[in-house]
């Protein structure tokens, strides 16, 4: 079977430094932090008091308040950035083919506000169960691909993808292959997520997951830096139109870039730790690399996983050492997780996004809050420290890897006709 090519034609992001495309982009190469003091909930008693919340978001602004209620936050925040990338794309469903349009779509947790309010009401009443009759229906996972389908009346295949911090990478991949293989013209496909209450900054913290720099929140993300300390809880959603090249030619949409390739792996060592050797985040980017049918020394820029635990950093790096070699010199490297926090679930199709834009633009994202080299790693790596650079880029790749040793990587290249 001839493969067919995997465009991507539209763009939605709902993310803690911008609550559209642009806003989002604009923030990442200014370098802006995303990180503040919790407003969701009082946190004055948690180990970790700050997060990178969305701001300024409302979802009634994208649907009404009876329907709102019926939904979990994450589910507002996947319509949002759908509706976003809908938009862009010009997409007409009227004038197309529905059946042949699908939703997948990442998160890795799903409505966990919506369970966490259930079961606390629950307990401070006297044993009767009352529960709300949406309550499955909105922590569901699932829910968010299927409310999106009948959003826009798509009929294309339509799920949800969980693998933790891989979930919308893998999502996207899911997507790839579809219309690789002829399945579906369009896949909108992302993720989101919406953790930043009691249980989920309270079960990270037990984790000793999150930095706890209440001190300076806006700094606390700092990948690479020898003082991190632990990511920042992130939220919000990505979403992104996934066409086949002959579909987008023939309504004349416009082309972001090509979804080139992409690659799965397991670590199969540890339910939250990465391998201290690299192995499967090596073995994801050489996938691919492969599966773009490119060679490592083609690659330009990766946004890396990078979410500023010590254990991780460095991992990852490792494994670009290995699997590049001297190329690796030649790379920019940088985690928009510094200014984002860690959008869980949702980080692969924002930081899709984010690899996306840097290949139309020619410009690389920043690793902000760096402060102090670590000994640890090469200093003559270039992971964009604090600022954004200029460089041509030909083909991004972009890492994500979740609890359980799940990785996952895509690789977008400039579209060429």
């Amino acid at each position: 079977m001839e493969l067919k090519r995997v465009v991507v034609t539209g763009l939605g992001a709902l993310t803690p430094i911008g609550n559209t495309v642009p806003q989002f982009w604009d923030s990442l190469v200014k370098g802006v932090s995303g990180a503040a003091p919790i407003t969701r909930f009082d946190a004055s008693k948690f180990k970790t008091r700050f997060a990178c919340e969305v701001k300024g978001f409302n979802a009634e602004d994208f649907m009404e308040r009876k329907e709102a209620r019926k939904v979990d936050p994450f589910v507002h925040y996947a319509l949002a950035a759908t509706d976003e990338a809908v938009a862009d794309a010009s997409l007409v469903f009227d004038e197309l083919d529905t059946n042949r349009i699908g939703v997948i779509w990442g998160s890795g947790i799903g409505g966990l506000k919506t369970f966490l309010d259930e079961v606390t009401n629950f307990a401070a009443g006297d044993g009767t169960p009352r529960f709300n009759p949406f309550f499955i229906p909105k922590m569901i996972l699932d829910i968010a691909p299927g409310h999106i389908s009948m959003r826009y009346g798509l009929h294309g295949p339509n799920f949800s993808t969980v693998s933790a911090c891989a979930s919308s990478t893998h999502a996207l991949i899911d997507g790839l292959n579809y219309i690789r293989t002829g399945h579906a013209d369009i896949i909108i496909s992302g993720g989101s997520e919406a953790i930043i209450n009691e249980a989920g900054i309270g079960g990270f913290n037990a984790m000793h997951a999150l930095s706890t720099r209440n001190d300076d929140p806006q700094t606390a993300s700092r990948p690479f830096d020898k003082d991190r300390d632990g990511f920042v809880a992130g939220e919000g959603a990505g979403a992104i139109v996934l066409e086949s090249l002959e579909h987008a030619l023939a309504r004349g949409a416009k082309i972001y870039a090509e979804l080139a390739g992409a690659g799965m792996s397991a670590d199969a060592y540890h339910i939250t730790a990465s391998h201290p050797d690299g192995l499967g985040a090596r073995l994801a980017m050489g996938n691919a690399i492969a599966d773009a049918r490119l060679t490592s020394d083609a690659i330009d820029y990766i946004n890396v996983h990078g979410t500023s635990t010590p254990v991780g950093d460095p991992s990852e790096i490792k494994a670009i050492l290995e699997l590049f070699g001297q190329h690796a010199y030649e790379l920019n490297i940088s985690s928009t997780k510094s200014m984002t926090g860690h959008l869980l679930g949702a980080a692969g199709a924002v930081e899709s996004i984010a690899s996306i834009l840097a290949v139309k633009n020619d410009t690389v994202p920043p690793t902000i809050n760096h402060f102090t080299d670590d000994p640890n790693l090469d200093p003559k790596l270039n992971f964009t420290f604090n600022k954004a650079q200029q460089r041509t880029i030909n083909a991004a790749m972009s890492n994500t890897f979740g609890f359980g040793g799940h990785n996952a990587t895509v690789v977008f290249k400039k579209f060429e006709g």
